[in-house]
């Protein structure tokens, strides 16, 4: 969301200085890429472990059907080894889901929560800006009524002008002053909030893949009793397979 000023007559008196302007600009410009940036990272998170949850699903589907197979009631050795690939995959399922959950109590929750923030500070800016721009205008009219002549009607309505400039200034100054101390605050705070959360994360991955690597590591075991290398298993395959094609019944015509 970008901040745009208001467009009135400017008065003769500079309001806020150049620098000053400068400095709010700066700020603000930081905080609106942390909102973006922290919008747009809890939207990837909740992508990240909406894709994990699928997986993992998809990967208990695969094996349970693998597991109906025919060939199962046939062949122990396949029913066994089908039986060792359901129960890792339902094992990784579970520590996936673990691991899900703790990165959304540690870092999506207070991500969303962080970024809800952002509207007070958004509208505490529109604030400032509109009292700069009351600021103004009370300026442009004070300014006006002591050009004029100096008599008693006009200098009534100077002295009011004056008055009601008064209490619309301090506002702005105040404003002004609060969002200049505290938006620096605002944007050095992030390090000590997130900090956390994303030591949090990298803990749930070390242990999700340290679990990972157990349950495949025993499922090698118990399946890979032939130890047959990868090209030699290959290679079994397209015999196999050179058999199948063979058969009349899928023989080109």
């Amino acid at each position: 969301m970008s901040w745009i000023p208001f467009k009135i007559g400017q008065p003769k008196k500079q309001i806020v200085s150049k620098t000053v302007e400068r400095d709010f600009e700066r700020e603000y410009e930081k905080l609106q890429k942390l909102e973006d940036q922290t919008k747009k990272l809890h939207k990837d998170m909740k992508k990240s472990t909406e894709a994990d949850i699928a997986m993992s699903k998809a990967a208990v589907k695969i094996s349970a059907d693998l597991l109906g197979n025919p060939l199962c009631e046939q062949d122990q050795a396949f029913l066994e080894s089908m039986t060792a690939l359901d129960t890792a995959m339902r094992r990784m399922d579970s520590f996936n889901l673990e691991k899900v959950n703790q990165i959304q109590k540690t870092v999506i929750d207070p991500l969303k929560k962080y970024s809800g923030v952002f509207p007070s500070l958004n509208m505490a800016v529109k604030r400032r800006e509109q009292a700069l721009q009351d600021y103004k205008r009370l300026q442009s009219k004070a300014e006006k009524y002591e050009e004029k002549e100096k008599t008693g009607p006009n200098m009534v309505k100077l002295h009011q002008a004056r008055e009601e400039l008064r209490p619309v200034r301090e506002d702005f100054e105040a404003k002004n002053k609060q969002l200049l101390d505290e938006m620096p605050k605002f944007y050095q705070s992030r390090i000590d909030y997130f900090q956390p959360s994303f030591e949090a994360l990298i803990r749930a991955q070390v242990v999700y893949f340290t679990e990972m690597h157990k349950i495949f590591s025993e499922l090698t075991d118990q399946i890979d009793q032939g130890a047959l290398t990868d090209g030699e298993r290959e290679r079994e395959n397209e015999a196999k397979l050179a058999e199948l094609r063979a058969l009349s019944i899928v023989a080109d015509d």
